[in-house]
């Protein structure tokens, strides 16, 4: 099972080497199981997967692959707009395209995961 783990770590040499060790992990299994999206910030990440971005995700998430047209046609959205949102995503690497064209989610579970503390 492909897991994306989405989360907010502003120490980005601790995600740094968060990322290396699971690296070293897959060189290991011969396998990658879980991919890391770090954000530095709360506001970095609602910037980047926006609530309609999220229903993308949500909509492509087992769904295997899609036409852009369907996903539009199932959000009830306008094409230009998924296309948008799509792109965006396949920047970040939440989503990909096929040979054929389509757009594709490779994870079968995304997982948001972040803490709320006190300030010090």
């Amino acid at each position: 099972m492909k897991t994306a783990v989405i989360e907010i770590n502003p120490d980005w040499k601790a995600a740094l080497k968060a990322g290396a060790k699971g690296i070293r992990q897959a060189a290991k299994s011969g396998r990658v199981q879980q991919f890391t999206f770090s954000y530095a910030s709360p506001e970095l990440l609602f910037s980047e997967i926006s609530p309609k971005r999220w229903g993308v995700l949500e909509a492509m998430s087992g769904a295997g692959e899609m036409s852009l047209r369907e996903l539009a046609r199932r959000l009830a959205r306008d094409v230009k707009s998924v296309h948008r949102d799509v792109h965006a995503l396949l920047e970040t690497g939440l989503l990909e395209k096929t040979e054929s064209g389509k757009i594709v989610c490779p994870f079968d579970k995304v997982r948001v995961d972040f803490t709320l503390a006190q300030a010090a």
